[in-house]
């Protein structure tokens, strides 16, 4: 049921005249009305027309990417290539334009996550492109898809882009999802075949979708060697930046000092953990391989050059621009599984005993 004016007026106990300033700010409201009207608003979700009344159930030539943290390059290349296809010549909007693709930092925030499709959901979106790994909440989830639901009933296009499907959620027009348990394992095999046993592991955030498909991939090639016993001791979770696989690598030496090899949750990660090798008095690969994910643009510069697993981000953005777009058919069942490609470089080689 589509909540008016006048709702919205009731639950905040004042006149709909008063919520309309509010919302427009066109006359001053002493500051407690107008945090309880606001918090009316959010709490029925309450949408504003447009200025027209008969484009009421239109949507907007805006277009909401959401990112993780748009400093990271496997956010910034998937959203300048969503945003690319999105503001590309021959998309046109409702007035003959271009849309307008405007990218969302939430900064790993799920609250700001939820408030930014809130606002998009305002501004009656044409479409929401959301990227990266998902939270793993039930509480989250629940409203995440309760709020994807009323964007997609208004007409906004909803794309992930990196991030599996929600549970019991119908309102995508499609999921990309990166093969992060293929990748993860491929990598640690590589790392088995070349003779290593005792492999350290720094994983990301333990609450993120693509941190567990990644920890289950290595586990999973560890399992089949017979060498899952005692993985949690060879494993240290933190953020995806170069601190925590610094930090991180360090710990995992005083625990373990006998690894040969570390598997990093991300290429920036690696490259803390390249730091702590070095700073240990240790090389790489001669004394301990390190090996990263992503294939981000600076993994073949780092030297010796960073064995990682590719993720084609530019192609899955764009793709996920064309779907948001609805210039490219959705994939069957709405879901599509995108692989991951073993990139072999020089930060991997030793030990091969026996």
């Amino acid at each position: 049921m589509t909540v008016t004016l006048a709702d919205v007026a009731a639950r905040a106990r004042v006149s709909p005249a008063t919520v309309s300033r509010v919302l427009n700010g066109n006359y001053p409201v002493a500051a407690t009305t107008r945090e309880r009207v606001l918090r009316a608003v959010d709490d029925l979700d309450y949408v504003l027309n447009g200025p027209a009344s008969s484009l009421a159930a239109a949507t907007s030539d805006l277009v909401g990417i959401l990112v993780n943290d748009i400093a990271d390059p496997f956010f910034g290349i998937m959203a300048g290539a969503a945003q690319a296809e999105i503001g590309g010549s021959g998309v046109t909007g409702r007035a003959g334009g271009e849309k307008l693709a405007v990218v969302c930092n939430t900064g790993g925030s799920p609250a700001r996550e939820l408030n930014y499709l809130t606002l998009l959901q305002r501004q009656r979106a044409a479409a929401v492109v959301l990227t990266g790994g998902a939270l793993e909440d039930r509480h989250h989830q629940a409203a995440m898809a309760a709020k994807l639901t009323k964007l997609a009933d208004a007409g906004t296009r909803i794309v992930f882009c990196g991030r599996p499907p929600l549970p019991d959620s119908e309102a995508l027009v499609a999921s990309l999802a990166f093969d992060n348990r293929g990748g993860a394992r491929r990598l640690t095999e590589h790392l088995l075949h070349l003779g290593h046993r005792r492999i350290g592991y720094v994983a990301g955030p333990a609450e993120r979708t693509t941190t567990r498909h990644r920890l289950e991939g290595h586990r999973e090639a560890l399992r089949e060697a017979g060498l899952s016993e005692g993985a949690e001791q060879f494993t240290v979770h933190g953020p995806y930046d170069r601190r925590s696989g610094f930090e991180a690598t360090l710990e995992l030496l005083r625990r373990e000092p006998d690894v040969t090899a570390v598997v990093a949750a991300n290429d920036t990660v690696a490259l803390g953990a390249a730091a702590a090798v070095r700073e240990q008095g240790l090389r790489i690969p001669e004394d301990i391989s390190v090996a990263g994910f992503d294939d981000l643009p600076f993994s073949v510069d780092a030297t010796p050059a960073l064995t990682t697993v590719r993720l084609p981000l530019a192609e899955a953005g764009a793709r996920a621009g064309r779907l948001a777009m609805g210039t490219e058919t959705a994939p069957p069942g709405g879901v599509a599984t995108i692989a991951a490609e073993l990139m072999v470089r020089g930060s991997t080689a030793p030990p091969r005993r026996g």
